[in-house]
């Protein structure tokens, strides 16, 4: 995976990068302190076009120019191109993720208002139940017990449903252990 810019903005996009597994190259003047510190490959230069070989996607987090280089560079190779902030530039668009607990969202907002795709994944993260990952063991355990049973798929949102409702109710209930 390739970062082009060395800033806050590609600073924030390595570490999402970094935590989905992909190994990161950032081709840059300078650099922040924390992509300096970070577990990624560094070449402290401006962007070349040969630098896209070998990869399939590109961040781009760079000035305009740069980004329409990029672009430019990247079309001809037919490497998708995230160019941050900047959908003329782009190719492709990186929504707002949230992880947690074996759960994925993502917003996007086609790369229009990307403070919009920001604050909804804020937003969606903050109203997330802090014991998700009770929800997704549960889930996990019922899915194993129906496919076994041969439960419909039709009924198994309602049954869902029931089961993490009775994860609140057992807690509530007089006398349950928490």
């Amino acid at each position: 995976m390739l970062v082009v810019g060395g800033g806050n903005v590609a600073t924030s996009k390595i570490g999402a990068l970094r935590q989905a597994g992909a190994r990161v190259t950032v081709v840059a003047p300078r650099v922040s302190d924390v992509i300096a510190g970070a577990p990624v490959h560094i070449k402290r230069r401006a962007f070349r076009p040969a630098d896209l070989d070998g990869h399939w996607l590109v961040v781009s987090a760079a000035t305009p120019a740069v980004n329409r280089a990029v672009a430019r560079a990247a079309a001809v190779r037919r490497v998708f191109v995230n160019a941050v902030d900047d959908p003329a530039n782009a190719s492709a668009y990186l929504g707002g993720v949230v992880r947690r607990s074996g759960v994925t969202l993502a917003i996007s907002t086609d790369g229009k208002a990307p403070a919009l795709a920001g604050l909804l994944r804020e937003g969606l993260d903050a109203v997330l139940p802090a014991d998700l990952d009770r929800w997704t063991a549960t889930a996990r355990v019922a899915r194993r017990g129906w496919r076994h049973t041969g439960v419909p798929m039709a009924e198994r949102r309602g049954r869902l449903l029931d089961a993490l409702n009775a994860l609140y109710t057992a807690r509530a209930a007089p006398g349950a252990r928490t």
